[in-house]
């Protein structure tokens, strides 16, 4: 007989992750099925396992949460919360333009994760408060997409060339994108401009 809702966590912090699992385990109607360290993997969980609910970290490997639910919700009909420890500002604008249900702080105790995890099952949407509220201070972000995109890899060590190979782009028209992105945030380099994006919760 079904316990109740089906729960997927991903976390790439083994302790945190453990915990969770073994406190959300212990309520009647929750049902951790997985419980996965990266992004890439809870995407592929999700499909083999169709949770109700997948409990996503925002700071994961190969994939962060806000990838990761992308691609869960475009395979899996199933309802996502996202966990951080350090909302950015722009962080729960890309959230809620990814159809996520949930936006929870670490610091939420597992009573009340719980609660979130069965609103959320049952059709309703939860943003914590505070989260909420530094959303709705938040600058709008000035950059185009492709902006962003040339940005999201400036971050590594990528050169012009390797951004322009994964974006099927010429490197000069790279390079635009860049010191256009530049210009818009009064940045030195394309690695301050893209540290100032993701300060705010952009990329």
């Amino acid at each position: 007989m079904p316990r109740g809702i089906r729960l997927l966590i991903a976390d790439d912090e083994h302790l945190i992750r453990g915990a969770l699992s073994a406190l959300l385990n212990l309520e009647p109607d929750i049902e951790v099925v997985a419980s996965v360290d990266n992004g890439v993997a809870a995407a592929e969980m999700a499909l083999q396992t169709k949770p109700d609910v997948c409990l996503l970290d925002l700071e994961m490997p190969q994939a962060d949460g806000l990838e990761a639910a992308a691609r869960i919700l475009s395979t899996v009909a199933t309802k996502v919360v996202i966990v951080t420890r350090h909302a950015r500002p722009g962080v729960l604008r890309r959230a809620l333009a990814a159809r996520v249900s949930g936006f929870v702080p670490k610091s939420t105790p597992a009573e009340e994760l719980a609660d979130v995890i069965r609103d959320v099952a049952a059709g309703k949407r939860y943003i914590d408060p505070e989260i909420a509220a530094t959303a709705l201070t938040a600058e709008r972000c000035p950059l185009t997409d492709r902006e962003l995109d040339a940005l999201r890899f400036s971050r590594s060590t990528m050169s012009v060339q390797e951004i322009a190979d994964r974006l099927h782009l010429a490197p000069g028209t790279v390079r635009n994108y860049l010191s256009s992105a530049m210009t818009k945030l009064d940045a030195r380099s394309r690695h301050e401009a893209a540290e100032i994006a993701w300060q705010q919760g952009w990329i």
